[in-house]
């Protein structure tokens, strides 16, 4: 079973900068492809951003391309989410998520993180 832990959440100002760290416990997170999804409160959760096993391919949502970055350490166990010039529509609680693939459907990821909250004050 892979248990993932999210941190590095916070309050952040606006435009002010945040990285968001992923780690497993259980089972080596390198298996996995690995996204980032937030869900705000009444919102459905969606898609931020994903990474393969190996780092080579990345895939982010339109609204934080330019601003975001997902990167990953194999050798540490660890996924980041560097966010940058935050906007008070990023605010949310961040979960990171471990699956087979690359994708932006929270359907294809087994294993999940309890997240962490991200808030942005403007």
């Amino acid at each position: 079973q892979v248990q993932l832990v999210e941190s590095g959440g916070g309050l952040v100002q606006a435009g002010g900068p945040l990285r968001l760290s992923c780690t497993a416990s259980g089972r080596t997170l390198s298996r996995y492809a690995v996204g980032w999804f937030r869900q705000a409160p009444g919102k459905e959760r969606e898609f931020v951003a994903a990474i393969t096993w190996s780092g080579g391919s990345t895939s982010y949502t339109d609204s934080v391309k330019g601003r975001f970055t997902i990167s990953r350490d194999n050798a540490k166990n660890m996924v980041y989410l560097q966010m940058n010039s935050l906007k008070p529509e990023d605010a949310a609680v961040y979960y990171c998520a471990a699956g087979p693939g690359l994708a932006s459907r929270p359907q294809l990821y087994q294993h999940w993180g309890q997240g962490t909250q991200v808030t942005v004050s403007s």
